[in-house]
């Protein structure tokens, strides 16, 4: 059993399948066929608060989905998951537009920053990083996007995430 599994995976300049594939359909099937960890980390974008949460559409053709979307759409799995297992910390993290080879040279957060609220979330014992979830930026929980938060949605990811692969979210 892994204590704390981080989902850092992703894309932005890609087709739109292969955006939504990495950025939300693989942690969505990869958390579905490990074995429960102590905490799940979800990379997510300020960004998500530009997505759209289209659920029908994404149903139809996942072709038309944008990065603002994955990233919205990742962020409804980790609400989900924290909701659907009480026993898990699950959160989602900002890491802010840094500087590498996905955000480039001109990003301007701090690319340390950038990947320490992952690893204090993964294996911190101060109380603030047992919780879930949460929407973190610097270890600070921040707002999220109300559709990330919305059940009736988050259940319809789930549906079509398990239509998709084949492998229904575990209860």
């Amino acid at each position: 059993r892994f204590d704390a599994v981080i989902h850092n995976a992703g894309v932005y300049r890609a087709p739109a399948h292969t955006v939504f594939v990495v950025n939300t359909l693989a942690p969505y099937l990869l958390t579905c066929l490990m074995q429960r960890p102590n905490r799940l980390i979800y990379l997510s974008s300020d960004m998500h608060l530009q997505g759209r949460a289209n659920l029908e559409q994404l149903a139809r053709d996942e072709s038309r989905v944008s990065y603002s979307d994955s990233k919205l759409y990742v962020t409804m799995l980790c609400m989900a998951v924290a909701r659907k297992w009480p026993d898990v910390y699950a959160n989602a993290v900002d890491p802010g537009w840094v500087p590498t080879k996905m955000g480039g040279p001109g990003a301007s957060d701090d690319l340390q920053q950038g990947y320490e609220t992952q690893v204090w979330l993964a294996t911190s014992d101060d109380r603030a990083a047992q919780v879930s979830g949460r929407y973190f930026f610097h270890r600070t929980a921040t707002r999220y996007s109300p559709q990330a938060g919305d059940i009736a949605l988050q259940g319809r990811l789930l549906s079509i995430c398990g239509e998709m692969t084949g492998i229904a979210f575990p209860n």
